[in-house]
This record gives C-alpha cells, sequence and structure tokens, in this order.
C-alpha cells in the first residue's frame, strides 16, 4: 500500500492509494480509502489501467478472425468468452439450434472445465490474501491438470479458440477421454483437502464469517451476477434460467446461500466445483458415445469445409480462401447471447449492417457489474477486511477494462 495523499486532522484520518500495483487488488484495480485509523470510512475504485480496446478491435476484423480477440477479454475463464461470441455469432447467421450434438456436449465440458480452472485461481489467490499459502500451491497443482487438457484438445494452454461458429475446430483427440476421466475421479478428493484446510479453520473462518455482507437486494441493484448474486440469496444460474447449449438435459444443482458474506461466496464457488465435476462426468460420457458423429454444421456460408473437398473442385478451393481472407457475411440484425462464466452472466451483443464485419459490438463484462458494490462492502470495516472483500468478489480486470 502507498500512501498518495496524507491529509491528517484532529481525527486522524488519512487518504491512502491501494494499488494498481497491490498484489491484493487482482491485477490493476486501485483503490483510494480514507481511512479513521483502522477503519475504512469510505473507498473509490479507479479503473482503466488495462484498457484494450477490445470491442473496437472486433469491429474491424471478420466474424471468425474476432474470436480470438475475446479469449483476451477475461483471461481466466477464456472459454466462456468464446462461447458468448460465437452463440450470438449463430444468432446472426441464423444457425442457432442446428450446431452438432456433439460440438454441444464437447462445449459444455470445455466451459465447465474453465470453471474449475477458474476457480481454483480464485481460491489460491483468495487463500494467499489471507494467508493460506500452501493453498495456492495445491490449486495451481490440480489448475496444470485442466491447462493439460486443453492443450491436448487444442495444442494451446489457455487461449485455445477452439470453437467455431457452427461447431468445434477440429475433433477431440483420442487422449482426451482418459485424461478427462482421471480428473473427473481426482478432483472431488481435492476439494476435500481444500474444505479440510479452509473451510473449519478458525483464522479463515473469523475473516470470512460476517465480513463484507452484501444482502439480496443490495446484489439485484447493483446488477450481481454469478457466485456473488447467489451467494446473496438469489437462484439465478444462466445455466438453467437460460439454459443453452444443452444444459437442461443434465443434472446438477445450483449452489446458493443466504448470507451474503465472504464465507458464503467462498462456500457456493466450493460447491460449483463439485457440481461442474458432475456435469464433465455426465458430458465425458455422451462424448464417448458419439465418436465419429458431426462436430461442425456443413455450412459452407460460414463453416470450413472437410480438407478432401477444399482440393475437390477449382470452385471450392476460391470459396474455401475467401472465407478465410473476407470471413462470413450475415444478413443486417442484432444478436444477444448469455452464458454463465465463472464470475457470472458473460455476454455478447452484435449488431450486423450486412457486411463481413460486425458494425457495433458490446460485451456484459460480469466484473464490470460487480465490482460496483465494493465501496458499500468496504465501508465502515477494517484496512485487514479490504483484501479479503475483494477476493470473494473474483474481479477479473481484463475484462473490467477491455
Amino acid at each position: 500500500m502507498v500512501m498518495l495523499e496524507e491529509t491528517r486532522t484532529e481525527t486522524g484520518r488519512m487518504i491512502l492509494n491501494m494499488g494498481p500495483q497491490h498484489p491484493s487488488t487482482h491485477g490493476v484495480l486501485r483503490l483510494m480509502l480514507e481511512l479513521d485509523g483502522e477503519n475504512v470510512l469510505e473507498c473509490v475504485p479507479d479503473i482503466g489501467y488495462l484498457h484494450t480496446g477490445i470491442e473496437k478491435m472486433t469491429e474491424a476484423r471478420n466474424y471468425h478472425q474476432a474470436l480470438v480477440l475475446t479469449d483476451r477479454m477475461d483471461y481466466l475463464a477464456p472459454i466462456t468468452n468464446n462461447l458468448s461470441y460465437i452463440m450470438a455469432c449463430e444468432k446472426l447467421f441464423n444457425v442457432e439450434g442446428k450446431v452438432p450434438e456433439r460440438a454441444l456436449d464437447t462445449r459444455v465440458v470445455m466451459s465447465e472445465l474453465t470453471r474449475i480452472a477458474s476457480h481454483l485461481i480464485w481460491l489460491g489467490t483468495h487463500g494467499l490474501d489471507l494467508g493460506a499459502m500452501t493453498m495456492f500451491m495445491y490449486c495451481f497443482r490440480e489448475r496444470e491438470r485442466v491447462l493439460e487438457i486443453m492443450e491436448a484438445i487444442s495444442g494451446v494452454r489457455m487461449m485455445t479458440s477452439f470453437m467455431r461458429i457452427g461447431g468445434l475446430a477440429a475433433d477431440l483427440p483420442d487422449e482426451f477421454y482418459g485424461l478427462v476421466s482421471q480428473f473427473v475421479d481426482d478432483m472431488p478428493k481435492k476439494i476435500d483437502e481444500y474444505e479440510t484446510m479452509l473451510s473449519r479453520n478458525p483464522i479463515f473462518v473469523d475473516r470470512t464469517k460476517g465480513v463484507g455482507v452484501i444482502n439480496r437486494e443490495s446484489a439485484l441493484e447493483h446488477g450481481f451476477t454469478g457466485p456473488c448474486l447467489r451467494a446473496s440469496g438469489v437462484q439465478f444460474d444462466v445455466r438453467t434460467n437460460l439454459a443453452y447449449c444443452g444444459y437442461e438435459t443434465y443434472e446438477f444443482d445450483v449452489p446458493w446461500s443466504r448470507e451474503g458474506d465472504v464465507y458464503a461466496r467462498y462456500m457456493v464457488r466450493m460447491r460449483e466445483m463439485r457440481e461442474s465435476v458432475r456435469i464433465i462426468d455426465q458430458g465425458l460420457k455422451r462424448l464417448r458415445a458419439s465418436r465419429g458423429a458431426p462436430i461442425r454444421l456443413d455450412d459452407p456460408r460460414i463453416t470450413f469445409p472437410k480438407r478432401e473437398k477444399i482440393h475437390s473442385s477449382m470452385e471450392s478451393l476460391i470459396h474455401h480462401f475467401k472465407l478465410v481472407s473476407e470471413g462470413p457475411v450475415p444478413t443486417p440484425g442484432e444478436a444477444y447471447a448469455a452464458v454463465e462464466s465463472p464470475r457470472g452472466e458473460q455476454a455478447t451483443y452484435i449488431m450486423s449492417d450486412g457486411s463481413n464485419k460486425p458494425h457495433r459490438v458490446r460485451f456484459r463484462a460480469p466484473s464490470f457489474y460487480n465490482l460496483q458494490v465494493l465501496p458499500q462492502t468496504i465501508a465502515g470495516g477494517l484496512v485487514a477486511d479490504v483484501v479479503a472483500c475483494i477476493g470473494s468478489i473474483d474481479i477479473v480486470l481484463g475484462e473490467i477494462d477491455r
């Protein structure tokens, strides 16, 4: 914490600058804190230090090229960014509901693997903020296994860009099934380890229970979504309330709590990881059964043809290179698609003017909305509670500043 300005008065108040380089602000968030001793009187967040202009950059590229930019917003959950963008594109191209089942099941499994990997980053860093250094090492141990699965699928550990408008880039490799099956078998025992370390740890409980309380009304007023909203007593999950990718055909529960404090947000995410394992297990069974099934639409307007078709005629070869260089062209209109990212409702709005590039693109980033309640959460607490509150909201500045 670096002092920006010191205004000592007879009351002992001072203004302190926390961040943007502070490790506990989880990125490049800057907080202006007004303190009276150890008590926080007011908090003013300052964002914009990681601004990338991704929305405007997306408008300068064709629909296929723009996909790789979406990975870089919430860089801890790139798959869900890809998915919301692709689903919006599929609505524009009028192919929603026509994507092959195998592609949908793959999207679900990859999304839930990403959810677990993201929650592991949150849990490890949140524990580190509160003094549990071993938790950080344990969580990265399991996250590494998820990244190995992503690398087996796409050749890339994080920014896979494996999904495509109308399906997937390629089919799943043979080693995928063994890696995921072993992960599903092992992960519940690992979550038990995490809970043994934290859930009844007296220091962790004292630092989190009754701290940073956000009630139901305030959560709704500030546009909360995801685990933060469910920890405040609102049972809303895009996967069930606005089902997509066939989530309505999977059996899983939506964890929630009424307490609305830091501990409740911790417990909701822990339970979510267990439910994600259930979903992955069901998806894996479906993928084993559907081997050899189509993985993308056979639609020459938007999907790249199979390799053997490209060289079948000069016409198909010309079309392939045109699709690569210029991209597909939808009819004029607009589309909105939402998914449940690890942080909440991640959505994409696209407006088409009938050209090969989006006319307008807007992303609904859950971290941006969830961050709004931070001043209210921190005010009235102690300086030591600030890092607990920030960690419990689980923000990613990449999607806030985009």
